[in-house]
């Protein structure tokens, strides 16, 4: 972490603690970039560590946690397997899982794997874990074997 980053998650948590929330987060939020970057980090961690403790870092550690960014590991049958932004969906199989808009967001998330292998989905709504508000959201994913790694941005 650098000076700069550093400086902005103080001024971002004494911002917080003094109700002033839409301010830290407009200009606080993941890029596209960051968190691409973040799934290639991810990947290679897997790769490192092993599955096991890779999934618990995600879910339970630091290192893949950045501000709104945060990595998700889901099996191609919908089972999420990481969750760094909630960890009680762990275990749980979320394939029919849609947001307000009726968009089923997991069977994106495997169908685009299944294709693709990597790449953006776009277009559906999730709550913000800083906002704690439905927002627009854009994730990134890579396959890995027969599981997906991914981490999303907020748009709104």
């Amino acid at each position: 972490m650098n000076f700069f980053s550093s400086r902005r998650r103080l001024l971002s948590a004494v911002l917080l603690s003094f109700g002033i929330v839409g301010i830290a987060q407009a200009g606080d939020r993941g890029t596209a970039a960051e968190a691409e970057a973040m799934v290639k980090r991810a990947v290679a961690y897997i790769k490192e560590k092993g599955p096991e403790k890779a999934y618990d870092e995600f879910t339970n550690g630091k290192q893949f946690k950045d501000r709104d960014l945060y990595v998700i590991v889901y099996d191609l049958e919908g089972k999420n397997l990481a969750q760094g932004a909630n960890p009680k969906l762990v275990g749980k199989n979320l394939i029919g899982l849609k947001d307000p808009d009726g968009k089923p967001l997991i069977k994106m998330f495997v169908d685009l794997a299944k294709t693709k292998g990597k790449g953006w989905v776009e277009g559906y709504k999730f709550l913000n874990p800083l906002t704690q508000k439905i927002e627009n959201k854009s994730m990134y994913l890579e396959r890995v074997g027969d599981t997906l790694v991914g981490c999303g941005i907020y748009k709104d």
